[in-house]
């Protein structure tokens, strides 16, 4: 500017303004406040700004992804517990046929028995088929003089018993198998075994003692021909010595399988 106050001709091509110095500095001090809060004001915006674009970006995913992790663990937990409670209970359950009177023969259910198969198959006896008929000779019915000729017996099961057996639980299963075959039974004694077979003969179930009957080998006619080892049975199919066959068995136990002496029975 000249002394006169008029612009002068300016070269760089500015626009003309007009500058007002004040006297004292303190009268700018309201311009600096002004000046200090726009500064704040655009700084707090900033940060707002990248507050804002962290949870945007990133706001949603990580809580959702933290929450399904957290649910996962929750719902494996609670399977665990479960699947364990579970298992616990099932062992507790009772076992088949416990409490009955007679044994399973393996050939029907008992009511209420539970219906899963077992891991494991019980063992299976061996049964021997020797495709011959039964010696001549005869067996006494215990208490009478009736004499029954080993050739004519029918479908039947002879159970011979040793000494000294203790094989009051097999005894009862294998007349059970025979009642349940619908076959005839005798558990035959020796001289020696008479009494012996006559306490296991009591001790059998009212209903098996009337199926199995004592049946005496005075002559010891089918000791002197089959290998007895253990309680042995012998399994007759078919009548009269022209198609009368015997198959054995031998060391018999109460928790066998009782098919194979099934299938011997029906030849």
């Amino acid at each position: 500017m000249n002394s006169g106050g008029e612009p002068e001709r300016d070269d760089t091509g500015l626009p003309p303004v007009d500058i007002e110095i004040p006297d004292d500095a303190r009268e700018l001090d309201r311009d600096v406040q002004a000046y200090y809060r726009e500064q704040r004001a655009e700084r707090r915006r900033l940060r707002h700004h990248r507050l804002h674009g962290r949870l945007t970006r990133d706001g949603i995913v990580l809580p959702l992804l933290a929450c399904c992790l957290i649910l996962a663990l929750i719902t494996g937990t609670l399977l665990t517990v479960f699947t364990a409670t579970s298992d616990q209970n099932l062992t507790r359950l009772p076992g088949n046929g416990t409490g009955t009177s007679r044994p399973s023969t393996g050939i029907s259910t008992p009511a209420g028995a539970a219906s899963s198969a077992p891991a494991a198959l019980p063992p299976g006896p061996v049964v021997t088929h020797t495709r011959q008929p039964l010696p001549p000779g005869t067996l006494q019915l215990a208490g009478s003089n009736k004499q029954i000729p080993l050739q004519s017996l029918g479908q039947s099961m002879l159970v011979l018993v040793p000494h000294g057996c203790r094989c009051d639980a097999t005894v009862s299963w294998l007349a059970g198998i025979a009642t349940d075959a619908g076959v005839a039974a005798y558990l035959v004694a020796t001289p020696q075994t008479k009494a012996e077979a006559s306490q296991l003969h009591s001790r059998l179930d009212p209903q098996l003692r009337s199926d199995l009957q004592v049946a005496l080998d005075n002559q010891q006619v089918l000791a002197g021909k089959y290998p007895v080892s253990g309680v042995t049975a012998l399994l007759v199919t078919g009548s009269a010595p022209q198609s009368q066959t015997v198959s054995y068995a031998q060391n018999l136990r109460a928790n066998d399988r009782a098919a194979p002496l099934v299938q011997a029975l029906k030849g």
